[in-house]
């Protein structure tokens, strides 16, 4: 053949199209969902979940108080990070299904399988044509062994269990924190005063305001809320 009879080629990169590119105007939900804030943390016989209250799209904050967190069960919680759409869709579909096999099986999955589980959604997700752009943490105590767990889990399916976490800017900024001060028997006091400095840091260091965090704690005997100060006012660096 010559060079202009050549066969068109489906996956010739040559020939392809370019794939459409977002117009100027549309807002980084990448950069977004890394201004929204997740961290957690473990401790000697609980879980801190916490997650910044303000609900974004690009530099605007659409709402000032929003819970991104929800109970699977009676001892595991889950925060949650990402596309906005996609984050509440994916977090109430888990949540009745977590609900859904309580029910038929007359017992609550393990912070282990609910995390298994999330993981193998999202790998499904992953291999559609519209995959989830969700980040989570799932935090829990063990119901049999009574052992805290936590897990780190992303958009691509990745699945880590850890001692303390965080999604966002928080991981630039935190985790030499919670690296320094964490060990596997602090109190729930100290978790939440170890909170409290990587909040202080994310003050100082960011330029936007997060509108304060929902703070969770995951015990042995369920569910508890924290109040949380967040009207300290932090010195600049």
């Amino acid at each position: 053949l010559k060079a202009d009879e050549r066969p068109t080629l489906i996956n010739d990169v040559r020939t392809s199209p370019e794939p459409p590119r977002p117009l100027n105007n549309e807002p980084d939900t990448a950069t977004a969902a890394k201004m929204e804030v997740l961290l957690g943390i473990t401790g000697k016989d609980f879980t801190i979940i916490a997650a910044s209250k303000a609900a974004m799209r690009g530099a605007t904050i659409l709402k000032a108080a929003d819970d991104k967190t929800r109970a699977l069960n009676k001892q595991t919680l889950i925060a949650y990070s990402g596309e906005s759409g996609d984050t509440v869709q994916f977090a109430d579909y888990i949540q009745a299904n977590s609900q859904l096999y309580s029910m038929r099986n007359e017992t609550d999955l393990s912070p282990s399988g609910l995390a298994n589980f999330i993981r193998g959604e999202l790998a499904s997700s992953l291999r559609s044509r519209k995959p989830y752009n969700v980040n989570l943490l799932l935090g829990g105590v063990d119901p049999i062994t009574q052992k805290p767990a936590l897990y780190w889990l992303d958009y691509l399916a990745s699945l880590a269990p850890v001692p303390y976490a965080a999604h966002g800017y928080a991981q630039y900024y935190c985790l030499s924190i919670l690296d320094k001060h964490h060990h596997p028997d602090i109190t729930l006091g100290q978790g939440i005063k170890i909170l409290n400095m990587c909040t202080d840091e994310l003050k100082r260091r960011l330029p936007i305001d997060f509108k304060g965090m929902t703070v969770k704690a995951v015990t042995k005997d369920g569910i508890v809320d924290i109040e949380f100060d967040d009207d300290k006012v932090v010195k600049a660096a």
